[in-house]
C-alpha cells in the first residue's frame, strides 16, 4: 500500500507517473528501431533521380564565410545552386537571391524566406534540396523516388565538448528516423538536409506561421495529400552548437515549435507525440527514478519491479550513445569512454527541451555558427583550408582511422 503520509504518497505517485511516461516513450523508440526501421535505410547508390533533377537552395541571413564553405562542398555535377539570403552577400559558385524587404506573407523568419524563394526563384527541376548555411555535403549521388527525402546528419565539433557529446547522443536517438517511412506522419524533419519534390512544395507552400517550418510542412503535406518519405543515410556534416547556451536555445526552439504545431497531428498520433516531448524534457529524472526506488523501499506496490524497470530505462540512455557513436564511425574500443559521459550528454541535451516546455519561445532565432577556420582549428584531423576547400567528394574527418585514438572529444 502507499504510505499514509500524503506528501510521501504524492511523491510515489509522481514517480510512477514519470516511470510510465518515460517507459512508454522508450518502448515506442525500441519498436521503431527494431521493427519499423527494417527496410527504411536507403542505400546512397540506390537512386532514381540524378544531379540534373535537383536544385540546391542554401538558407542564410548573411553568414558569408560559412555559406561559402557550404557552396564549395556542393558536388560539381549539381549546377543549379541558389543562396537565399536576408542581406546581400558575395558568394562564388552560386546565384545569390536576397529576400525582398517588402515581401509579406503569413510565414515568418526562415519560413518567410523559404516561401519568398518558392514564389520568386525559378526552378525547373524535379526536386529542391534545402541546406542550412552550415551543411557540408558528402557522398551525394542522387535521390530515391520519394516526395520527401531526409538526409542524415553528423554534427562537427566546434569547440564545446559537452555540446558535441550531446549531438552524438541525439544522433543515436534519431536512428528512429529510419522508421518514419512506415508512418503517415513522420514525427519530425531536419531542414538542414531535406529534398522536397517541387510539385509537392507548390501544392503545400510554406506560407504558415511557425518556427519549425520543416516539420510543419511535412505534417501539412501528410494531412492534405499523404507523402512518401525516404531517409538517405549519407551523413551530411553540420555544426554542433558552439556553446551550451546556443544548444539550449536551439533545443528550446525545436520543442516550442513542434509543441505549438502538434494540433496538425491526428488524435491517434498525439499521445505518442506529447509523451515523447515530456519524456525528452524530463529525461534527467530517469536516474532519479532508480535512486528513489532504493531510498523509498516499501512505499509503493511492486517496488522490486519498479526498481528493475527504472534501471532498464536508465540503461536505454546508453543504447542511444552506442548507436550515435556507431553512426559517427567511432572505433568500438572508444565506446566505453562515450558511455562514461552519457549522463553529461543527456542532461545537456534535455536542458533546452525543459526550458521550451516550461517557457516556450514564439520567435525564430538562428543557432550560432562559427567560421570554417574556427572549425578547422579545433580539429587535429583537419588541415588549414580543409573545410573551405572541401568539394563534397570525400569525408571531412577520419573518425574510423586505423590509428586508434582514445580522445573522447576528437572528431
Amino acid at each position: 500500500m502507499l504510505s499514509e503520509d500524503p506528501v510521501l504518497g504524492a511523491v510515489v505517485v509522481g514517480l510512477w507517473v514519470a516511470l510510465a511516461l518515460y517507459g512508454a516513450s522508450t518502448l515506442w523508440w525500441l519498436f521503431e528501431a527494431v521493427v519499423l526501421a527494417r527496410g527504411g535505410r536507403v542505400d546512397p547508390d540506390d537512386v532514381e533521380w540524378g544531379y540534373d533533377d535537383v536544385q540546391v537552395r542554401i538558407l542564410t541571413i548573411d553568414a558569408e564565410a560559412v555559406v561559402q564553405a557550404t557552396v564549395n562542398a556542393v558536388p560539381a555535377g549539381l549546377d543549379d545552386v541558389r543562396v537565399i539570403a536576408e542581406k546581400p552577400i558575395d558568394v562564388e559558385g552560386a546565384d545569390v537571391h536576397v529576400v525582398s524587404e517588402e515581401f509579406e506573407c503569413d510565414a515568418t523568419n526562415k519560413g518567410r524566406a523559404v516561401e519568398w524563394a518558392r514564389r520568386e526563384v525559378p526552378c525547373d527541376r524535379e526536386y529542391v534540396l534545402y541546406l542550412d548555411e552550415d551543411t557540408i555535403m558528402a557522398g551525394f549521388e542522387g535521390l530515391p523516388d520519394a516526395d520527401v527525402v531526409q538526409f542524415t546528419e553528423k554534427p562537427l565539433y566546434t569547440g564545446s565538448r559537452v555540446a558535441y557529446l550531446s549531438e552524438i547522443f541525439r544522433v543515436g536517438y534519431q536512428y528512429e528516423q529510419f522508421a518514419f517511412h512506415r508512418l503517415r506522419y513522420p514525427l519530425y524533419a531536419w531542414g538542414g538536409g531535406v529534398a522536397i519534390r517541387r510539385s509537392l512544395e507548390e501544392q503545400i507552400t510554406w506560407d504558415v506561421a511557425t518556427i519549425t517550418e520543416d516539420t510543419n510542412f511535412i505534417w501539412r503535406a501528410a494531412d492534405r495529400t499523404g507523402v512518401s518519405f525516404a531517409v538517405l543515410d549519407v551523413r551530411f556534416r553540420n555544426q554542433a552548437p558552439p556553446s551550451l547556451r546556443a544548444m539550449a536555445k536551439q533545443r528550446r526552439r525545436w520543442i516550442s515549435g513542434t509543441r505549438a504545431d502538434g494540433g496538425l497531428l491526428p488524435l491517434a498520433y498525439r499521445p505518442v507525440y506529447y509523451t515523447r516531448i515530456v519524456a525528452w524534457a524530463f529525461s534527467p529524472l530517469v536516474p532519479i527514478l532508480a535512486v528513489a526506488s532504493v531510498l523509498l523501499p516499501g512505499t509503493a506496490p511492486a517496488i522490486e519491479w519498479y526498481r528493475a524497470a527504472s534501471l532498464t530505462l536508465f540503461g536505454v540512455l546508453f543504447v542511444y550513445t552506442v548507436v550515435g557513436a556507431a553512426s559517427y564511425d567511432k572505433h568500438p574500443l572508444t565506446w566505453p569512454l562515450y558511455l562514461l559521459f552519457t549522463p553529461v550528454a543527456f542532461l545537456a541535451h534535455s536542458a533546452g527541451a525543459l526550458w521550451g516546455l516550461v517557457s516556450p519561445v514564439t520567435t525564430f532565432e538562428v543557432t550560432e555558427k562559427v567560421t570554417p577556420d574556427a572549425v578547422e582549428r579545433v580539429h587535429d584531423s583537419m588541415e588549414a583550408g580543409a573545410l573551405s576547400d572541401h568539394d563534397g567528394s570525400e569525408r571531412l574527418t577520419r573518425e574510423s582511422d586505423a590509428e586508434l585514438t582514445f580522445d573522447v572529444f576528437d572528431d
